[in-house]
C-alpha cells in the first residue's frame, strides 16, 4: 500500500486519521488530515451549546468524519428554524458536532475534541459583531498573589490625586 507524502512541517500524512473525544470518552470520533478548514464561531447559539464565549470549530468533509466509539451515547438537538443540528454526549454533555442543512457535506466538530493537529488552524470568525462584552481579548494578565496558576486582568489603578492645600 502506497502512502500520500507527507505535508511539509507537520509530521502527519494526508488522509491520516486524526482522532477526538468527549470529556467521558464514550465517544471517540476521527476526522481525515486536514481538516478542510477551522474558525472561532461568536453566534450565541453556539455560545450557548458550549457554555463559553465562543466555538472553535474545525469542518471536515461529511465522507472523511467518523464515529468510531458510542454512537449509541449521542443524542442531538435539532433547531428547525436555523436548520442546524448539534449532537452531544450523552454521559457528559460534550458537543461532538455541528450540521448545517444548507452545507450538507460538511461536519463541523469542536477543535477541543483533538489532541493532535488537524491540519488547520482558525483563522476566521463568524459573527464577531454578536461577540459578547465579557470577551476576553488579550488583556495583560498577572499572577494572583497566594494562587499559583491564576491569572488576572488588574484593573488599572485610579491616578492619585494629591490633597487639597488648605490654607
Amino acid at each position: 500500500m502506497r502512502r500520500k507524502p507527507a505535508l511539509p512541517n507537520i509530521g502527519k500524512i494526508v488522509g491520516e486519521p486524526v482522532p477526538g473525544q468527549c470529556l467521558c470518552g464514550e465517544v471517540a470520533i476521527e476526522i481525515d488530515f486536514p481538516a478542510r478548514w477551522a474558525w472561532h464561531d461568536h453566534t450565541p447559539a453556539s455560545r450557548h451549546a458550549h457554555g463559553a464565549a465562543y466555538a472553535t470549530y474545525v469542518g471536515s468533509w461529511r465522507r472523511r468524519f467518523r464515529i468510531t466509539r458510542g454512537i449509541s451515547n449521542i443524542t442531538r438537538y435539532e433547531d428547525a428554524a436555523s436548520g442546524t443540528i448539534r449532537s452531544f454526549c450523552l454521559r457528559c454533555g460534550t458537543p461532538i458536532c455541528y450540521e448545517r442543512s444548507r452545507s450538507p457535506h460538511m461536519v463541523n466538530v469542536p477543535r477541543a475534541l483533538f489532541k493532535t493537529r488537524t491540519g488547520r488552524q482558525a483563522r476566521y470568525h463568524i459573527g464577531i459583531e454578536q461577540m459578547p462584552e465579557w470577551t476576553y481579548l488579550g488583556e495583560r494578565l498577572v499572577p494572583l498573589k497566594g494562587f499559583p496558576g491564576v491569572v488576572w486582568d488588574r484593573s488599572k489603578r485610579k491616578p492619585r490625586v494629591a490633597p487639597i492645600a488648605v490654607t
